[in-house]
């Protein structure tokens, strides 16, 4: 059966109120729970960017959710250190705990002070941080000399069971490569014919593990609130790679995305006051294969629809019922 759960968007909401949604999605029925991990907003009217590491200790201790959290190793993070939060975490919380790997976008990165590279190296040297992070996992001392430096680095605190190392895509051609390493893929909502060419470019290549989806939406009793709030928080996320990757500041988000249309904004995010169309596009996401979908409200306050997903979407879901409006 599909698991359906929520996902803490850092960069839009304050983290205590975040656990608290965590909280309260697990008592309305929400399966698991996946988090951002961003140093910024994507614009300065999203306004939050909690670090997500110290928020997922709480927030695993706060419930009996599974968690995952998408990270961008090579830059803002030395790759140890990303196999140090993961084996504390996986540690303390045994089969609870994902983490996906990703190349990163500039408006996080950029604080470094380091240069931006290329697309094709910051792929190699994602390549080389799974390679380090991995074995760190598995109780290897390691060193390593290459995009990223390792000395002797050596995890004294591990689980007794490595956590999953999911690969984070949205082309064909990134999910038939992390196919050669990851143990699942996470990508995000597309239209199905897309979605479905993500998931046989994967599973061809001998992709194996579970595949993930976040689902951007936006709910509201009234449509024209659900327009409003999709286009006040998401209009500065509507822009394909290489330009999302490589943009630095919110500044640069806000100026871009001034000339955004509310149509343009309802081609990323699942726009509708409508229950019944919500529950009709997850389960066509859930027929294409997904395992675990991860449904992300893009509006800053999230209890009234943590509790109408709850208490009417996800129900249907799961029986397999015409869902309700």
């Amino acid at each position: 059966m599909t698991v359906f759960g929520l996902h803490a968007s850092h960069e839009q909401i304050h983290p205590a109120e975040l656990l608290r949604a965590v909280v309260r999605a697990q008592e309305a029925g929400f399966d698991a729970a996946m988090s951002s991990d961003h140093f910024s907003p994507w614009s300065s009217r999203q306004g939050q960017s909690g670090f997500a590491w110290s928020w997922l200790g709480a927030a695993l201790q706060a419930t009996t959710l599974p968690f995952g959290v998408v990270n961008a190793p090579g830059q803002r993070y030395h790759p140890a250190i990303v196999a140090q939060a993961i084996g504390t975490l996986a540690a303390m919380y045994p089969g609870r705990f994902w983490a996906a790997l990703g190349t990163g976008e500039a408006s996080n990165e950029h604080v470094t002070g380091d240069g931006w590279p290329r697309k094709e190296v910051r792929t190699a040297r994602l390549r080389e941080c799974v390679d380090v992070i991995r074995a760190l996992l598995a109780g290897e001392e390691v060193s390593h000399d290459g995009l990223v430096t390792v000395d002797r680095a050596r995890l004294w605190t591990r689980p007794e069971e490595p956590p999953a190392l999911v690969g984070a895509a949205v082309s064909e051609a990134t999910a038939r490569w992390c196919a050669e390493w990851a143990d699942g893929l996470i990508t995000v909502n597309a239209p199905v014919d897309r979605l479905r060419r993500m998931v046989d470019a994967y599973r061809d290549a001998g992709g194996r593990g579970k595949l993930h989806l976040q689902v951007h939406l936006s709910w509201a009793p009234d449509p024209a609130e659900a327009a409003r709030i999709a286009y006040d928080q998401w209009r500065s996320n509507v822009f394909a790679p290489p330009v999302c990757w490589d943009l630095e500041m919110t500044d640069h988000f806000d100026v871009v995305s001034e000339a955004v249309s509310p149509e343009r904004v309802a081609e990323v995010v699942n726009v509708s006051a409508d229950l019944g169309r919500h529950t009709a596009l997850l389960r066509e996401y859930a027929d294409l294969g997904f395992d675990e979908i991860y449904l992300h409200h893009v509006g800053q306050h999230q209890d009234a629809f943590v509790d109408t997903f709850g208490a009417k979407v996800l129900p249907e879901l799961r029986t397999g019922g015409p869902g309700q409006g």
